[in-house]
């Protein structure tokens, strides 16, 4: 059994302006990541109308929708934009982390990894920010409890900025724990410890800049795995951000390829074997691309 990846050619075509972070050739330097592994590649579906619901009212929908321009962009913030071809890309990505949510609990695989972007995880209830659309994550949570009958999951989210929409978009879902480890003071400024959740349910582990990858390992062994585990989730979702990478331009946690390499190794063992994993952040494209392979490749290798 190969772990599987999703991804879709129309994910390029989410253009965004010259000299922006959040580029089209990210998804190339993914690919440079992923090249040799042993891995079974399946195209993102485009999400139905109804995924995106399941955390999105239908008005924010429309406005998304009826801001796509014609041509050149149009901006929803300081750093988001769309193209002509914004919209159809984050489809994807939505409709990428739900096949895959799929795929993993019908036994196709014990691991997944969306190669998608738009990211999504800074996408709130009715607001696009920090590059994001939609709340793929959250929405393959909601997928996962109210399609496929689960009664708890899991979100880990190790992007270096905090994960501040799926924190929203799950704020009141008592069925799943979400943890994040992020760089603290750092966009978007949310993420305090005392942010806990309707229910408790919400655990957020601020890192300080240049504390490099022994700080973010040890907080992972003495906070957020054992918080993991005692949900004993039955699925596991993970925004995979990898913007912490000491080569990263827009922040400076300093961890190494060799930090993501663990990661996936106790993740993959706290998630008891079923793990969905969806792109996040990675704007250095050489850390990217090494950063990537060390990820998946572990994963990969733990599911075979």
């Amino acid at each position: 059994m190969k772990m599987l990846v999703f991804s879709h050619r129309e994910c390029l075509d989410h253009v965004t302006p010259p000299g922006h972070p959040e580029r089209a050739e990210r998804l190339a330097a993914v690919e440079a990541g992923l090249a040799g592994l042993a891995l079974a590649k399946r195209d993102c579906p485009l999400a139905a109308t109804v995924e995106v619901l399941r955390c999105h009212p239908a008005d924010y929908l429309a406005r998304v929708t009826g801001a796509v321009p014609e041509e050149g962009w149009a901006q929803l913030d300081g750093d988001t934009f769309l193209a002509p071809g914004s919209l159809k890309a984050a489809l994807r990505g939505v409709g990428g982390v739900c096949a895959a949510v799929d795929a993993v609990l019908a036994g196709e695989a014990g691991a997944a990894f969306v190669a998608a972007r738009p990211p999504g995880h800074h996408a709130e209830t009715a607001r696009a920010m920090g590059f994001c659309l939609f709340g793929s994550v959250a929405i393959g949570v909601k997928r996962a409890l109210d399609h496929h009958g689960l009664s708890r999951v899991a979100v880990v989210d190790f992007d270096v900025h905090h994960g501040n929409g799926t924190q929203d978009l799950l704020w009141e879902e008592q069925r799943c724990l979400f943890a994040s480890s992020h760089q603290m003071p750092l966009y978007p400024g949310s993420g305090a410890p005392d942010e806990r959740g309707a229910f408790g349910q919400v655990l957020n582990v601020p890192l300080r800049a240049a504390s490099g990858g022994a700080a973010m390992r040890a907080a992972y062994e003495r906070v957020i795995l054992p918080a993991v585990a005692a949900a004993e989730p039955e699925l596991l979702i993970v925004s995979a951000g990898f913007d912490a990478h000491a080569a990263d331009p827009l922040a400076q946690l300093e961890w190494e390829a060799e930090d993501f390499r663990w990661l996936a190794a106790r993740l993959w063992e706290v998630s008891g074997g079923r793990v969905v994993s969806a792109l996040e952040g990675g704007y250095d494209l050489g850390a990217l691309t090494e950063s990537v392979g060390a990820y998946v490749g572990e994963m990969a290798r733990l599911d075979s």
